[in-house]
């Protein structure tokens, strides 16, 4: 189908201001190119009760984090955010708006993860500082009143594909529990060969150089790509993980690979819901200040987080 008349005069823009893919970019231009660009899809920033800038002590040092409080009382949900950016890019900033967003729409106090990038690091230091922060949300978020007995992940993009591997980790490390999981367009395999990554190819979106570029920056070496925390498509055995909500977007390089690893979760008994949005391409989940259909998926995801936290307190 075209595209949402929304994202056309987006796109529209882009193309009349001949704006360059981040690939074409030195690392410190696209890193402040994709940060101007999410803010201004983003537009003004939900006002949240309370905002806590602290650090965890990370593997190799400590890390930023970033805890949104919702008004209201106590003991809150645990929603726990990684930010997109092919593991190259990205800051706590870049997932700011969502997170407020998702704080609210939810009402749960939502910690976003800081983790150390590529290419300065290589994986697995992502992962690893992603399953630290998660350990460290579960012990300390009781202190900013959340209850670490109802506790999800969520990302988008990278952030998608760390969420992911997280729920690996701690499904194999005995904890912690990690209820649901919430991947918007993820990367699940670098060997991916599949038509959204073949057709997708233009220039002026999110494409597959792009996806090429930020798998070059994020591996050491080929074979780490095929490691089940960087592919999570890849794991022997996704028994056991998260219930998921997965979204993809109609025109996303990446939207086959996360729809299969939302049928692999499916056909290994996790209760899954997988939702493609048409008409919009990778990117469209931060522009929910610009586009209609963010604010739909948006919406989607806080009734399913509402819906699994409202489920675990009751079995509680």
């Amino acid at each position: 189908m075209p595209f949402d008349p929304q994202f056309q005069s987006m796109y529209d823009r882009r193309a009349a201001e001949d704006v360059q893919p981040l690939y074409t970019m030195t690392l410190e231009e696209a890193r402040a190119a994709d940060l101007a660009s999410i803010r201004a899809g983003a537009g003004t920033p939900e006002p949240v009760d309370q905002v806590h800038d602290l650090t965890f002590p990370g593997p190799d040092g400590p890390l930023p984090v970033r805890v949104y409080r919702p008004a209201g009382q106590g003991p809150l949900p645990v929603l726990v955010y990684f930010f997109g950016g092919g593991w190259t890019l990205g800051s706590l900033d870049t997932g700011d708006a969502l997170c407020r967003n998702l704080t609210n729409a939810v009402g749960c106090l939502t910690v976003a993860v800081g983790y150390r990038l590529a290419p300065e690091h290589k994986f697995p230091a992502a992962p690893q500082d992603c399953f630290a922060g998660v350990r460290w949300v579960a012990e300390h978020a009781g202190e900013f009143g959340g209850d670490p007995s109802r506790l999800a992940v969520a990302g988008d993009s990278a952030g998608g594909n760390l969420a992911a591997a997280v729920t690996l980790m701690a499904r194999d490390a005995g904890g912690p529990d990690i209820l649901a999981q919430l991947l918007v367009y993820p990367n699940t395999d670098c060997l991916a060969d599949t038509p959204s990554r073949r057709e997708n190819t233009d220039p002026l979106l999110f494409n597959d150089k792009s996806v090429r570029w930020y798998w070059d920056n994020y591996l050491a070496t080929p074979e780490d790509g095929v490691h089940p925390l960087a592919s999570p498509l890849r794991a022997p055995d996704h028994s056991g993980l998260p219930p998921a909500l997965v979204i993809t977007a109609e025109y996303d390089p990446l939207r086959d690979e996360g729809e299969s690893y939302a049928q692999r979760l499916r056909e290994s008994g996790v209760p899954v819901e997988s939702t493609r949005y048409a008409g919009t391409a990778h990117g469209f989940y931060t522009m929910s200040g610009t586009l209609d259909v963010a604010g739909r998926a948006m919406e989607q995801s806080a009734a399913y987080l509402r819906s699994a936290f409202a489920d675990a307190a009751t079995k509680d």
